[in-house]
């Protein structure tokens, strides 16, 4: 080989590892503790939680990519009925959980679904995001036993 196919070689491992750093920093939480229980305060209401994570990725108005965890499947929302709302959903939850730390209070009774998605209330620093949805007229209720929680109680 001559220096300058050495030279291209070494370039593109270097560029590869920068990439690699790059990504490996961009998915890396280090606020989080992923997979523990702990308590969060949200309006003066103590909430529990077993699981913690970055959200990567927002699929639809009511699943959402966890670092650590995979699919989340936010319990007792259902889809919206028309394109606009679902968007409007999508929207919704792309700017309350993209990129932040979500606190997800997983089912007891019924942890994943038959997609292997986590079911659970997702919350933030300040907000029941499930609730929120519900409220804002961008979901309804969609209730499924068995579950920890009672219809319309999230």
């Amino acid at each position: 080989m001559n220096k300058k196919t050495i030279s291209y070689i070494l370039l593109i491992v270097f560029l590869i590892t920068i990439i690699v750093t790059l990504a490996n920093s961009f998915l890396e939480d280090t606020n989080t503790q992923e997979n523990q229980t702990g308590t969060l305060t949200i309006n003066n209401t103590t909430i529990h939680y077993e699981k913690v994570g970055k959200c990567l990725e927002v699929i639809d108005g009511n699943t959402i990519q966890v670092y650590g965890v995979g699919r989340v499947q936010l319990v007792q929302v259902g889809t919206p009925d028309n394109n606009v709302k679902i968007s409007e959903a999508k929207n919704f939850v792309s700017d309350k959980c993209l990129g932040k730390t979500v606190y997800l209070d997983v089912d007891d009774k019924q942890p994943k679904d038959r997609y292997g998605r986590t079911l659970a209330i997702v919350y933030t620093d300040s907000e029941n995001i499930n609730r929120e949805l519900l409220d804002n007229g961008l979901a309804k209720i969609s209730y499924f036993t068995p579950s920890e929680f009672k219809k319309g109680e999230v």
